[in-house]
């Protein structure tokens, strides 16, 4: 099992940045994916951002050249940092892992942006 805890969100103005962060404890070894995914309210939740175990990272559209996914193997810690804060970027986000025996998500953490 593998259990993640979410942080970072808050209240900030567009054209701001928030830095999220998603520890994670228990098997480690197994995660071979980790990602970012956002709910918007009364959306869907959607995928924002993925980093392979070897490193290569995917970004939706939406957020591709402002956001930026990153990890650091020894805190066990996957990274969000967001830029250019748009008010459409306001959600909960999760980070989620997917291991050799399922995937797991984290709490969630709630991103707002003001205009």
């Amino acid at each position: 099992q593998v259990q993640l805890v979410e942080s970072g969100g808050g209240l900030v103005q567009a054209g701001g940045s928030l830095r999220l962060s998603c520890a994670a404890s228990g098997s480690i070894s197994s995660i071979y994916n980790r990602g970012w995914y956002r709910q918007a309210p009364g959306k869907q939740r959607e995928w924002v951002a993925t980093i392979t175990s070897g490193g290569s990272t995917n970004y939706a559209d939406s957020v591709k050249g402002r956001f930026t996914i990153s990890r650091d193997n020894a805190k066990n810690t996957l990274y969000l940092q967001m830029n250019s804060l748009k008010p459409e970027d306001t959600a909960v986000y999760y980070c989620k892992v997917t291991t050799t025996f399922g995937s797991y998500w984290g709490q969630g953490t709630q991103v707002t942006v003001s205009s």
